[in-house]
């Protein structure tokens, strides 16, 4: 046996094991059923008391799929009304099993900020909150297929069926929660803001904080194809496209994906499925876009199916929204951000703004007390319904 082995190789031991291990619920179970919970040791993420839940959700076309997440909870006793939740939803990761970082730190790809995550949570922990960590799909412990990057309905049911599991494995915990996420995570909490309104009417809802979302990409994709200048050091961007259209393949057969693709791109979006965003942009380096497309992505059935697979809403939350955003994001460029909040401002949305000026996701000073203060306000407020 050799006495190394490589990501996906460990990923793939991770999952087999999972999958041989969890006691599953039958398949007529609820979304947010626990399959299985593993209390981790002290330490875990720099924590305490954190814990693995292996749930159910289901995917955007109904069907049940296992999910996994993380669980942290504050020291001493809850109060008598339980400790509130807050929803902590991660940023980009990549396609495959393996790839989440909350159930299993240790795959997490490498460009990840782990430790600016796991401040972020033991934070929100230290402050009286119970924190969970979805993986979201296809990116935990189980091989359901690439995960759907960018999906606005998956990322939300994955986040809030583990909320549900997390309420059923614990019962100190409160049906008053919350969402925040950073990057991918910010477009998670926007969308399960709008998903939870008929997906999970029992919970007592607050608010979502979102840091840096990725919004707006549906818009900027279709400008993509054989045609689109070759720029240096554009391979990050072309590791996301292919993220993206490698989830919607797998879960949008109408976009006929396949036929926007090189032989090469499509050599590219198989391997991709099974990747960490590492990889990803790693196997795409060097490579143009006309390497990638044989026709460009605002041609037939793609535009429309990458509208309805990852629009953000701009309109209808009935919960207020905190942005924070860096006006010098380069990953989520700072004109998305501005569309977001021109668009939010014109759908009457209930939201506040606070810009800095650092790298994508790093929070200022500022940044951090309009965090700490907006998370505070919506869960000591009075029930929305």
């Amino acid at each position: 046996m050799p006495k190394t082995m490589s990501r996906a190789a460990i990923a793939a031991v991770i999952t087999a094991a999972a999958l041989m291990t969890a006691t599953y619920a039958p398949a007529s179970a609820e979304p947010g059923s626990v399959l299985a919970t593993e209390l981790r040791p002290a330490g875990w993420h720099g924590m305490d008391r954190g814990s693995v839940i292996e749930y159910t959700t289901t995917d955007s076309s109904g069907a049940e799929r296992p999910a996994s997440g993380a669980l942290f909870l504050p020291e001493g006793d809850a109060p008598a009304t339980g400790w509130p939740v807050i929803a902590y939803d991660h940023g980009t990761l990549g396609s495959g099993p393996g790839c989440g970082g909350q159930a299993d730190p240790e795959l997490a790809p490498l460009p990840v900020n782990r430790a600016a995550e796991d401040e972020l949570i033991a934070r929100l922990v230290d402050q009286g909150y119970a924190v969970v960590a979805p993986d979201y799909l296809g990116l935990g412990r189980f091989d359901t297929g690439p995960h759907p990057y960018l999906e606005v309905y998956s990322e939300a049911t994955a986040t809030i069926d583990l909320v549900r599991a997390a309420r059923a494995a614990n019962p100190d915990l409160s049906r008053t929660w919350t969402a925040v996420g950073a990057s991918q995570g910010g477009h998670a909490a926007l969308s399960t803001a709008h998903v939870q309104q008929g997906y999970a009417p029992e919970l007592d809802f607050r608010g979502i904080v979102a840091v840096d979302p990725a919004s707006d990409v549906e818009k900027v994709l279709p400008l993509l194809g054989p045609a689109f200048p070759e720029i240096e050091g554009t391979a990050g961007l072309t590791g996301f496209t292919v993220s993206i259209l490698a989830g919607l393949r797998a879960t949008h057969p109408e976009a006929e994906v396949d036929s926007y693709l090189t032989p090469k791109g499509k050599a590219i979006l198989d391997a991709a499925g099974g990747q960490c965003i590492d990889a990803i942009v790693a196997n795409v380096k060097g490579l143009g876009f006309d390497d990638l497309f044989a026709r460009s992505l605002s041609d037939g059935p793609l535009r429309t199916a990458l509208s309805q697979y990852m629009t953000v809403p701009t309109s209808g939350y009935d919960v207020p929204i905190l942005l924070l955003i860096n006006a010098t994001d380069a990953i989520v460029p700072s004109p998305l951000h501005a569309a977001l909040v021109a668009q939010f401002a014109a759908g009457g949305v209930d939201f506040e703004a606070v810009t800095g000026f650092g790298q994508h996701t790093v929070l200022s000073r500022q940044m951090w007390d309009a965090l700490d203060g907006f998370v505070a306000r919506v869960n000591t407020a009075p029930p929305l319904r």
